[in-house]
Protein backbone atom coordinates (compact mmCIF):
# COMPACT_ATOMS: atom_id res chain seq x y z
CA UNK A 1 0.00 0.00 0.00
CA UNK A 2 1.20 3.75 -0.95
CA UNK A 3 0.75 6.67 1.05
CA UNK A 4 -0.13 8.02 -2.01
CA UNK A 5 -3.60 6.36 -2.41
CA UNK A 6 -4.43 8.16 1.20
CA UNK A 7 -5.65 11.72 2.13
CA UNK A 8 -2.91 11.70 5.40
CA UNK A 9 -4.15 15.68 6.66
CA UNK A 10 -4.41 16.76 9.85
CA UNK A 11 -7.24 18.68 9.12
CA UNK A 12 -9.08 15.70 8.28
CA UNK A 13 -8.44 14.09 12.58
CA UNK A 14 -11.30 14.81 14.36
CA UNK A 15 -11.17 18.38 16.62
CA UNK A 16 -8.91 17.57 19.47
CA UNK A 17 -9.79 18.35 23.17
CA UNK A 18 -5.91 19.75 23.58
CA UNK A 19 -6.84 22.82 21.80
CA UNK A 20 -6.38 23.77 18.07
CA UNK A 21 -5.13 26.96 15.92
CA UNK A 22 -8.88 27.68 14.98
CA UNK A 23 -7.63 28.71 11.38
CA UNK A 24 -7.07 25.70 10.05
CA UNK A 25 -10.71 24.10 9.46
CA UNK A 26 -10.95 20.90 10.76
CA UNK A 27 -12.75 17.81 9.21
CA UNK A 28 -13.57 13.88 10.69
CA UNK A 29 -12.54 11.41 8.04
CA UNK A 30 -12.08 8.08 9.55
CA UNK A 31 -12.50 6.39 5.51
CA UNK A 32 -8.83 5.60 5.26
CA UNK A 33 -8.78 3.94 1.81
CA UNK A 34 -7.59 0.72 1.79
CA UNK A 35 -6.77 -0.31 -2.17
CA UNK A 36 -7.67 -3.63 -3.24
CA UNK A 37 -4.98 -3.83 -5.73
CA UNK A 38 -2.08 -4.59 -2.97
CA UNK A 39 -0.10 -7.62 -4.23
CA UNK A 40 1.04 -10.16 -1.64
CA UNK A 41 -0.83 -12.59 0.95
CA UNK A 42 -2.34 -10.04 2.53
CA UNK A 43 -4.16 -8.61 -0.89
CA UNK A 44 -7.44 -11.09 0.20
CA UNK A 45 -7.93 -9.67 3.82
CA UNK A 46 -7.79 -6.56 2.20
CA UNK A 47 -10.36 -7.07 -0.57
CA UNK A 48 -12.84 -8.78 2.66
CA UNK A 49 -12.20 -5.72 4.08
CA UNK A 50 -12.81 -3.07 1.45
CA UNK A 51 -15.94 -4.76 0.50
CA UNK A 52 -17.77 -4.70 3.71
CA UNK A 53 -16.63 -8.33 5.00
CA UNK A 54 -14.79 -6.47 8.08
CA UNK A 55 -14.99 -9.70 10.26
CA UNK A 56 -13.70 -12.32 7.64
CA UNK A 57 -11.22 -9.86 6.63
CA UNK A 58 -9.41 -9.52 10.64
CA UNK A 59 -9.82 -13.62 10.30
CA UNK A 60 -7.33 -13.61 7.33
CA UNK A 61 -5.15 -10.95 8.47
CA UNK A 62 -4.43 -12.69 11.89
CA UNK A 63 -2.64 -15.75 11.11
CA UNK A 64 -0.36 -13.46 8.56
CA UNK A 65 -0.12 -10.38 11.35
CA UNK A 66 1.49 -13.35 13.72
CA UNK A 67 3.97 -13.81 11.03
CA UNK A 68 4.74 -9.96 10.68
CA UNK A 69 3.07 -9.21 7.63
CA UNK A 70 2.88 -5.24 7.73
CA UNK A 71 -0.16 -5.05 5.73
CA UNK A 72 -2.18 -7.66 7.70
CA UNK A 73 -0.70 -5.37 11.41
CA UNK A 74 -1.87 -2.20 9.66
CA UNK A 75 -5.10 -3.73 8.76
CA UNK A 76 -5.72 -4.89 12.09
CA UNK A 77 -4.39 -1.47 13.46
CA UNK A 78 -6.99 0.59 11.36
CA UNK A 79 -9.75 -1.93 12.16
CA UNK A 80 -9.05 -1.13 16.15
CA UNK A 81 -8.82 2.20 15.21
CA UNK A 82 -12.02 2.42 13.31
CA UNK A 83 -13.97 -0.14 15.33
CA UNK A 84 -14.82 -2.13 11.86
CA UNK A 85 -14.84 -5.95 12.72
CA UNK A 86 -13.73 -5.18 16.41
CA UNK A 87 -14.17 -3.18 19.36
CA UNK A 88 -12.44 -0.28 18.81
CA UNK A 89 -8.97 0.31 20.94
CA UNK A 90 -6.99 2.69 20.63
CA UNK A 91 -4.01 0.97 22.60
CA UNK A 92 -4.19 -2.30 20.55
CA UNK A 93 -4.52 0.37 17.20
CA UNK A 94 -1.16 1.89 18.29
CA UNK A 95 0.35 -1.43 19.21
CA UNK A 96 -0.65 -2.80 15.98
CA UNK A 97 0.61 0.42 13.81
CA UNK A 98 3.58 -0.33 15.74
CA UNK A 99 4.58 -3.39 14.87
CA UNK A 100 3.71 -2.62 11.15
CA UNK A 101 5.41 0.89 11.41
CA UNK A 102 8.26 -1.54 12.39
CA UNK A 103 7.99 -3.21 9.66
CA UNK A 104 8.34 -0.23 7.46
CA UNK A 105 4.95 0.14 6.52
CA UNK A 106 4.33 4.18 6.17
CA UNK A 107 0.82 4.68 6.49
CA UNK A 108 0.90 2.48 9.80
CA UNK A 109 3.41 5.69 10.84
CA UNK A 110 1.13 8.26 9.75
CA UNK A 111 -1.91 6.83 11.21
CA UNK A 112 -0.10 5.78 14.75
CA UNK A 113 1.58 9.54 15.09
CA UNK A 114 -2.07 11.12 14.57
CA UNK A 115 -3.76 8.92 17.18
CA UNK A 116 -0.33 10.10 19.26
CA UNK A 117 -0.94 13.84 18.17
CA UNK A 118 -4.32 13.66 19.53
CA UNK A 119 -2.93 12.56 22.87
CA UNK A 120 -3.16 14.84 26.63
CA UNK A 121 0.34 13.66 27.06
CA UNK A 122 3.41 15.68 26.00
CA UNK A 123 5.71 12.62 25.78
CA UNK A 124 3.23 10.20 23.16
CA UNK A 125 2.72 13.90 20.84
CA UNK A 126 6.90 13.80 21.21
CA UNK A 127 6.70 10.17 20.14
CA UNK A 128 4.35 11.45 17.35
CA UNK A 129 7.39 14.20 15.98
CA UNK A 130 10.30 11.62 16.16
CA UNK A 131 8.47 8.89 13.90
CA UNK A 132 7.16 12.16 11.48
CA UNK A 133 10.74 13.54 11.35
CA UNK A 134 12.40 9.70 10.59
CA UNK A 135 9.45 9.16 8.06
CA UNK A 136 10.71 12.90 6.43
CA UNK A 137 13.90 11.75 5.59
CA UNK A 138 12.57 9.40 2.99
CA UNK A 139 9.10 10.50 2.61
CA UNK A 140 8.97 14.47 2.93
CA UNK A 141 5.66 15.53 0.96
CA UNK A 142 3.50 13.86 3.77
CA UNK A 143 5.50 13.45 6.72
CA UNK A 144 7.13 17.01 6.48
CA UNK A 145 3.47 18.15 5.77
CA UNK A 146 1.41 16.48 8.67
CA UNK A 147 4.69 17.98 10.68
CA UNK A 148 4.53 21.44 9.54
CA UNK A 149 -0.29 21.13 10.32
CA UNK A 150 1.16 20.06 13.96
CA UNK A 151 3.43 22.31 15.03
CA UNK A 152 1.24 25.25 13.79
CA UNK A 153 -1.34 24.05 15.62
CA UNK A 154 0.92 24.16 18.91
CA UNK A 155 0.30 19.91 19.25
CA UNK A 156 4.06 19.50 19.78
CA UNK A 157 5.00 23.04 21.61
CA UNK A 158 3.35 24.95 24.03
CA UNK A 159 1.83 27.22 21.64
CA UNK A 160 1.81 27.43 17.75
CA UNK A 161 5.07 27.59 16.42
CA UNK A 162 4.77 29.11 13.08
CA UNK A 163 8.64 29.04 11.46
CA UNK A 164 8.77 25.58 12.23
CA UNK A 165 5.42 24.99 10.77
CA UNK A 166 7.38 27.29 7.85
CA UNK A 167 9.87 25.19 7.66
CA UNK A 168 8.68 21.55 7.49
CA UNK A 169 6.30 22.70 4.84
CA UNK A 170 9.05 24.00 2.90
CA UNK A 171 10.54 21.00 3.40
CA UNK A 172 7.71 19.10 2.06
CA UNK A 173 7.04 21.46 -1.12
CA UNK A 174 10.64 21.28 -2.13
CA UNK A 175 10.19 17.53 -2.26
CA UNK A 176 7.19 18.68 -4.99
CA UNK A 177 4.06 18.50 -2.27
CA UNK A 178 1.66 20.52 -3.97
CA UNK A 179 -0.56 21.22 -0.69
CA UNK A 180 2.35 22.08 0.84
CA UNK A 181 3.10 25.02 -1.47
CA UNK A 182 -0.62 25.94 -1.33
CA UNK A 183 -0.74 25.47 2.71
CA UNK A 184 2.72 28.24 2.83
CA UNK A 185 0.38 30.58 0.32
CA UNK A 186 -2.72 30.91 2.54
CA UNK A 187 0.40 31.36 5.53
CA UNK A 188 1.76 34.34 3.91
CA UNK A 189 -1.58 35.42 3.28
CA UNK A 190 -2.57 35.24 7.02
CA UNK A 191 -5.31 33.11 6.87
CA UNK A 192 -3.94 31.07 9.75
CA UNK A 193 -3.28 34.46 11.99
CA UNK A 194 0.40 35.30 12.61
CA UNK A 195 -0.25 38.60 11.02
CA UNK A 196 3.20 39.90 11.12
CA UNK A 197 4.46 37.09 8.77
CA UNK A 198 1.76 38.07 5.57
CA UNK A 199 3.90 38.09 3.07
CA UNK A 200 1.79 38.92 -0.42
CA UNK A 201 5.44 37.99 -2.75
CA UNK A 202 5.95 34.53 -1.09
CA UNK A 203 2.41 33.62 -0.81
CA UNK A 204 1.78 34.42 -5.04
CA UNK A 205 5.18 32.94 -5.43
CA UNK A 206 3.57 29.20 -3.30
CA UNK A 207 0.82 29.33 -5.34
CA UNK A 208 2.63 29.82 -8.52
CA UNK A 209 4.90 26.70 -7.98
CA UNK A 210 1.63 24.60 -7.16
CA UNK A 211 -0.21 25.76 -10.27
CA UNK A 212 3.17 25.44 -12.57
CA UNK A 213 2.83 21.48 -11.22
CA UNK A 214 -0.18 21.08 -12.35
CA UNK A 215 -2.44 21.87 -9.00
CA UNK A 216 -5.90 23.01 -10.75
CA UNK A 217 -7.04 24.55 -7.67
CA UNK A 218 -3.90 26.38 -6.79
CA UNK A 219 -4.67 27.85 -10.79
CA UNK A 220 -7.77 29.22 -10.11
CA UNK A 221 -6.27 31.02 -6.65
CA UNK A 222 -3.45 32.35 -8.52
CA UNK A 223 -5.68 33.32 -11.56
CA UNK A 224 -7.85 35.12 -8.45
CA UNK A 225 -4.69 37.01 -6.76
CA UNK A 226 -3.28 38.00 -10.53
CA UNK A 227 -6.84 39.75 -11.20
CA UNK A 228 -8.20 41.02 -7.81
CA UNK A 229 -4.88 40.81 -5.43
CA UNK A 230 -2.67 43.73 -4.39
CA UNK A 231 -2.09 46.32 -6.43
CA UNK A 232 1.12 45.33 -7.24
CA UNK A 233 1.06 41.53 -8.07
CA UNK A 234 -2.13 42.61 -10.49
CA UNK A 235 -1.86 41.27 -14.24
CA UNK A 236 -5.26 40.75 -15.82
CA UNK A 237 -3.60 39.00 -18.74
CA UNK A 238 -1.74 36.49 -16.37
CA UNK A 239 -4.77 35.73 -15.06
CA UNK A 240 -7.41 35.13 -17.06
CA UNK A 241 -4.24 32.76 -18.46
CA UNK A 242 -4.27 31.10 -15.60
CA UNK A 243 -8.11 31.00 -15.24
CA UNK A 244 -8.63 29.64 -18.43
CA UNK A 245 -5.64 26.62 -17.41
CA UNK A 246 -7.82 25.90 -14.66
CA UNK A 247 -11.17 25.34 -16.45
CA UNK A 248 -9.21 23.17 -19.29
CA UNK A 249 -8.57 21.20 -15.96
CA UNK A 250 -12.13 20.95 -14.96
CA UNK A 251 -11.52 23.04 -12.27
CA UNK A 252 -14.92 24.91 -12.66
CA UNK A 253 -14.31 27.53 -9.32
CA UNK A 254 -12.54 29.11 -11.49
CA UNK A 255 -15.67 30.24 -13.45
CA UNK A 256 -16.89 32.05 -9.69
CA UNK A 257 -13.56 33.91 -10.02
CA UNK A 258 -14.39 35.14 -12.97
CA UNK A 259 -17.39 36.32 -12.61
CA UNK A 260 -16.20 37.83 -9.30
CA UNK A 261 -13.66 40.10 -11.13
CA UNK A 262 -16.05 41.13 -13.17
CA UNK A 263 -18.93 41.81 -10.36
CA UNK A 264 -16.67 43.78 -8.32
CA UNK A 265 -13.40 45.18 -10.24
CA UNK A 266 -14.43 46.06 -13.78
CA UNK A 267 -18.23 46.75 -12.28
CA UNK A 268 -19.89 44.78 -15.63
CA UNK A 269 -22.71 43.12 -14.85
CA UNK A 270 -23.43 41.53 -18.14
CA UNK A 271 -20.06 39.91 -18.42
CA UNK A 272 -20.20 38.55 -14.42
CA UNK A 273 -23.54 37.40 -15.68
CA UNK A 274 -22.04 35.38 -18.65
CA UNK A 275 -19.39 33.79 -16.35
CA UNK A 276 -21.71 32.65 -13.77
CA UNK A 277 -23.93 31.04 -16.43
CA UNK A 278 -21.39 29.17 -17.49
CA UNK A 279 -20.55 28.04 -13.75
CA UNK A 280 -23.74 27.00 -13.05
CA UNK A 281 -23.97 25.00 -16.48
CA UNK A 282 -20.83 23.14 -14.98
CA UNK A 283 -22.59 22.81 -11.69
CA UNK A 284 -20.53 25.54 -9.82
CA UNK A 285 -23.17 25.83 -7.15
CA UNK A 286 -21.66 28.97 -5.58
CA UNK A 287 -22.07 29.91 -9.30
CA UNK A 288 -25.30 28.92 -9.00
CA UNK A 289 -26.06 31.04 -5.91
CA UNK A 290 -24.41 34.49 -7.34
CA UNK A 291 -26.80 33.74 -10.73
CA UNK A 292 -30.05 33.02 -8.37
CA UNK A 293 -29.14 36.82 -6.86
CA UNK A 294 -28.37 38.37 -10.38
CA UNK A 295 -31.95 37.12 -11.27
CA UNK A 296 -33.58 38.80 -8.17
CA UNK A 297 -32.23 41.82 -8.32
CA UNK A 298 -32.14 42.09 -11.93
CA UNK A 299 -28.36 42.79 -12.32
CA UNK A 300 -26.88 41.73 -15.87
CA UNK A 301 -30.28 40.47 -16.88
CA UNK A 302 -34.14 41.80 -16.22
CA UNK A 303 -35.53 40.65 -12.77
CA UNK A 304 -37.22 37.38 -12.65
CA UNK A 305 -37.88 36.48 -9.26
CA UNK A 306 -39.19 32.88 -10.57
CA UNK A 307 -35.73 31.68 -11.87
CA UNK A 308 -34.15 33.68 -9.04
CA UNK A 309 -35.90 31.28 -6.79
CA UNK A 310 -35.75 28.52 -8.53
CA UNK A 311 -32.15 28.32 -8.92
CA UNK A 312 -32.00 29.50 -5.16
CA UNK A 313 -33.61 26.01 -4.09
CA UNK A 314 -31.25 24.26 -6.62
CA UNK A 315 -28.16 25.74 -4.66
CA UNK A 316 -29.92 24.48 -1.61
CA UNK A 317 -30.73 21.35 -2.56
CA UNK A 318 -26.67 20.68 -3.80
CA UNK A 319 -26.59 21.26 0.15
CA UNK A 320 -25.06 24.90 -0.30
CA UNK A 321 -24.91 26.17 3.40
CA UNK A 322 -25.79 29.90 2.65
CA UNK A 323 -28.38 29.12 0.13
CA UNK A 324 -30.08 26.89 2.78
CA UNK A 325 -29.96 29.62 5.20
CA UNK A 326 -31.53 31.92 2.90
CA UNK A 327 -34.39 29.48 2.22
CA UNK A 328 -34.93 28.97 5.79
CA UNK A 329 -34.97 32.88 6.30
CA UNK A 330 -37.57 33.44 3.67
CA UNK A 331 -39.34 30.47 5.73
CA UNK A 332 -39.11 32.38 9.03
CA UNK A 333 -39.77 35.45 7.32
CA UNK A 334 -42.96 37.36 8.84
CA UNK A 335 -44.37 37.66 13.11
CA UNK A 336 -46.39 34.45 12.48
CA UNK A 337 -45.43 32.03 9.49
CA UNK A 338 -47.23 29.05 8.72
CA UNK A 339 -46.58 25.75 10.46
CA UNK A 340 -46.07 24.16 7.01
CA UNK A 341 -43.29 27.06 6.28
CA UNK A 342 -41.91 26.44 9.82
CA UNK A 343 -41.60 22.85 8.98
CA UNK A 344 -40.01 23.78 6.01
CA UNK A 345 -37.50 26.27 7.25
CA UNK A 346 -36.28 24.28 9.89
CA UNK A 347 -35.12 21.69 7.85
CA UNK A 348 -33.23 24.14 5.75
CA UNK A 349 -31.59 25.39 9.01
CA UNK A 350 -30.56 21.89 10.16
CA UNK A 351 -29.46 21.07 6.73
CA UNK A 352 -26.97 24.14 6.60
CA UNK A 353 -25.90 23.56 10.47
CA UNK A 354 -25.11 20.16 9.78
CA UNK A 355 -22.59 21.60 7.27
CA UNK A 356 -20.46 23.08 9.73
CA UNK A 357 -21.53 26.96 8.74
CA UNK A 358 -21.69 28.36 12.14
CA UNK A 359 -24.18 30.87 11.29
CA UNK A 360 -26.77 28.42 10.85
CA UNK A 361 -25.02 26.74 13.61
CA UNK A 362 -25.86 29.94 15.72
CA UNK A 363 -29.62 30.79 13.97
CA UNK A 364 -30.28 27.18 14.99
CA UNK A 365 -29.47 27.62 18.78
CA UNK A 366 -31.04 30.82 18.53
CA UNK A 367 -34.07 29.49 17.21
CA UNK A 368 -34.03 26.54 19.83
CA UNK A 369 -33.83 28.91 22.63
CA UNK A 370 -36.59 30.86 21.62
CA UNK A 371 -39.43 28.46 21.40
CA UNK A 372 -40.92 29.22 17.93
CA UNK A 373 -40.72 25.58 17.23
CA UNK A 374 -44.07 25.19 20.18
CA UNK A 375 -41.18 24.35 22.84
CA UNK A 376 -37.95 26.04 24.29
CA UNK A 377 -35.50 23.13 24.31
CA UNK A 378 -32.22 24.76 26.34
CA UNK A 379 -30.13 21.98 26.00
CA UNK A 380 -30.75 21.66 22.32
CA UNK A 381 -30.19 25.43 22.01
CA UNK A 382 -27.33 25.65 23.50
CA UNK A 383 -25.47 22.56 22.20
CA UNK A 384 -25.83 23.93 19.04
CA UNK A 385 -24.53 27.62 20.16
CA UNK A 386 -21.38 26.00 21.48
CA UNK A 387 -20.66 24.01 18.40
CA UNK A 388 -20.54 27.20 16.41
CA UNK A 389 -18.53 28.91 19.04
CA UNK A 390 -16.06 26.10 18.93
CA UNK A 391 -15.63 26.30 15.07
CA UNK A 392 -15.01 30.42 15.81
CA UNK A 393 -18.08 31.34 15.19
CA UNK A 394 -18.08 34.96 16.32
CA UNK A 395 -21.63 35.54 16.97
CA UNK A 396 -21.90 32.17 18.59
CA UNK A 397 -19.08 33.11 21.12
CA UNK A 398 -20.82 36.16 22.46
CA UNK A 399 -24.09 34.77 22.49
CA UNK A 400 -23.16 31.63 24.68
CA UNK A 401 -20.88 34.22 26.76
CA UNK A 402 -24.03 36.14 27.63
CA UNK A 403 -25.44 32.98 28.55
CA UNK A 404 -23.30 32.45 30.89
CA UNK A 405 -23.34 35.52 32.03
CA UNK A 406 -26.47 35.47 33.16
CA UNK A 407 -26.87 31.78 33.64
CA UNK A 408 -30.04 31.84 31.72
CA UNK A 409 -30.98 28.60 29.56
CA UNK A 410 -30.08 26.02 32.54
CA UNK A 411 -26.74 27.36 32.39
CA UNK A 412 -24.71 28.17 35.64
CA UNK A 413 -23.44 31.77 35.59
CA UNK A 414 -19.46 31.59 34.81
CA UNK A 415 -17.89 34.90 34.54
CA UNK A 416 -14.84 32.89 34.03
CA UNK A 417 -16.14 30.82 31.23
CA UNK A 418 -17.86 34.54 29.86
CA UNK A 419 -14.82 36.69 29.85
CA UNK A 420 -13.12 33.68 28.02
CA UNK A 421 -16.08 33.69 24.97
CA UNK A 422 -16.40 37.34 24.45
CA UNK A 423 -12.78 37.09 24.56
CA UNK A 424 -12.67 34.78 21.42
CA UNK A 425 -15.20 37.01 19.44
CA UNK A 426 -13.57 40.12 20.37
CA UNK A 427 -10.00 39.15 18.86
CA UNK A 428 -12.34 38.55 15.40
CA UNK A 429 -13.68 41.98 15.61
CA UNK A 430 -16.58 41.48 17.18
CA UNK A 431 -18.31 44.82 18.15
CA UNK A 432 -20.41 43.58 21.02
CA UNK A 433 -18.12 41.42 22.47
CA UNK A 434 -15.73 43.48 22.79
CA UNK A 435 -18.45 46.33 24.65
CA UNK A 436 -19.03 42.94 27.04
CA UNK A 437 -15.45 42.46 27.57
CA UNK A 438 -14.63 46.40 28.51
CA UNK A 439 -18.10 46.72 30.78
CA UNK A 440 -16.21 42.95 33.13
CA UNK A 441 -13.21 44.12 32.84
CA UNK A 442 -13.95 47.64 34.51
CA UNK A 443 -16.47 46.47 36.95
CA UNK A 444 -14.17 43.70 37.83
CA UNK A 445 -16.86 41.17 37.36
CA UNK A 446 -15.02 37.61 37.23
CA UNK A 447 -11.47 38.63 36.88
CA UNK A 448 -9.82 42.04 38.78
CA UNK A 449 -11.05 45.19 38.24
CA UNK A 450 -8.49 47.54 35.40
CA UNK A 451 -10.29 50.44 34.00
CA UNK A 452 -7.23 51.48 31.85
CA UNK A 453 -7.56 48.17 30.12
CA UNK A 454 -11.60 48.73 29.95
CA UNK A 455 -10.51 51.93 28.08
CA UNK A 456 -8.69 50.24 25.67
CA UNK A 457 -11.42 47.36 24.87
CA UNK A 458 -14.19 50.30 24.93
CA UNK A 459 -12.90 52.51 22.68
CA UNK A 460 -12.35 49.70 20.39
CA UNK A 461 -15.94 48.68 20.54
CA UNK A 462 -16.86 52.25 20.07
CA UNK A 463 -14.66 52.27 17.00
CA UNK A 464 -16.41 48.78 15.87
CA UNK A 465 -19.27 50.68 15.81
CA UNK A 466 -21.11 49.98 19.56
CA UNK A 467 -22.44 53.61 20.76
CA UNK A 468 -23.00 52.65 24.13
CA UNK A 469 -19.11 51.57 24.26
CA UNK A 470 -18.28 55.39 23.28
CA UNK A 471 -20.23 56.66 26.33
CA UNK A 472 -18.59 53.80 28.61
CA UNK A 473 -15.11 55.30 27.50
CA UNK A 474 -15.73 58.30 28.31
CA UNK A 475 -16.89 57.81 31.65
CA UNK A 476 -13.67 55.52 32.43
CA UNK A 477 -11.02 58.14 31.01
CA UNK A 478 -12.66 61.21 33.34
CA UNK A 479 -11.74 59.06 36.06
CA UNK A 480 -7.91 57.91 35.23
CA UNK A 481 -5.01 59.59 36.42
CA UNK A 482 -2.56 61.28 34.04
CA UNK A 483 -0.24 58.42 33.82
CA UNK A 484 -2.75 56.18 33.97
CA UNK A 485 -4.21 57.85 30.79
CA UNK A 486 -0.61 57.62 28.98
CA UNK A 487 -0.46 54.18 29.95
CA UNK A 488 -4.51 53.52 28.55
CA UNK A 489 -2.85 55.14 25.07
CA UNK A 490 -0.07 53.24 24.72
CA UNK A 491 -2.15 50.17 25.50
CA UNK A 492 -4.55 51.34 22.39
CA UNK A 493 -1.71 51.68 20.16
CA UNK A 494 -0.37 47.97 20.87
CA UNK A 495 -3.61 46.62 20.32
CA UNK A 496 -3.79 48.31 16.93
CA UNK A 497 -0.39 47.22 15.92
CA UNK A 498 -1.10 43.40 16.57
CA UNK A 499 -1.97 42.73 19.87
CA UNK A 500 -5.07 40.39 20.19
CA UNK A 501 -8.06 41.89 22.57
CA UNK A 502 -7.35 38.72 24.84
CA UNK A 503 -3.85 39.89 25.42
CA UNK A 504 -5.69 43.09 27.21
CA UNK A 505 -8.03 40.56 29.82
CA UNK A 506 -6.49 40.11 33.17
CA UNK A 507 -6.34 36.74 35.10
CA UNK A 508 -9.46 35.84 36.64
CA UNK A 509 -9.74 37.09 40.48
CA UNK A 510 -12.25 37.08 42.69
CA UNK A 511 -15.47 35.37 42.68
CA UNK A 512 -18.36 36.84 40.52
CA UNK A 513 -20.45 39.21 40.98
CA UNK A 514 -24.03 40.12 39.48
CA UNK A 515 -23.34 42.41 36.03
CA UNK A 516 -25.05 46.06 36.41
CA UNK A 517 -26.62 45.23 32.99
CA UNK A 518 -27.42 42.15 31.02
CA UNK A 519 -25.69 41.03 27.84
CA UNK A 520 -27.81 40.68 24.95
CA UNK A 521 -28.03 37.66 23.02
CA UNK A 522 -28.24 38.67 19.14
CA UNK A 523 -28.74 37.03 15.64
Amino acid sequence: MTTRRIWLHLWMLPLFSMGVHAAISLQTDSSVSMPADLEGPAKPAMEAFQSGSHIKAIELAKPLAEQGNAEALYLLGFAHESGQGVEPSREKALDYYRKAAAGKHKDAVYRMSFILLASQDLKERDQARQALETAAKDDPEVAARILGEAYLRGMLTSKPDSEKAVFWWGRAADAGDTLSMILLARFYEGQFGFPQSKDSDKALTSYSRAAGLGNSGAMAVLGSRLLSGTEKSRDERKGREWLKKALDAGESSAHLVLGDYEEFVKKDMAAAFAAYSRGSDAGQVDCILRLADFHLQGKGTPKNEEKGNELLRKAAESGHPIANLRMAAACFSGEKPAADKLVTGYGHLVTAANANFGQAQNELGLLYLSGKLGATDASAGVAWLTRAAQGGNPQAQNNLAALHETGLAGLPKNLEQAIQLYSLAANQGHGPATHALARLVNEGMGTQSDPVKAWVLATVASERGEKEAKSLARRIIDQLDEKQRADALRQLEELKFGKKAAEAVPDVGPEPVNPAKPPQIRK
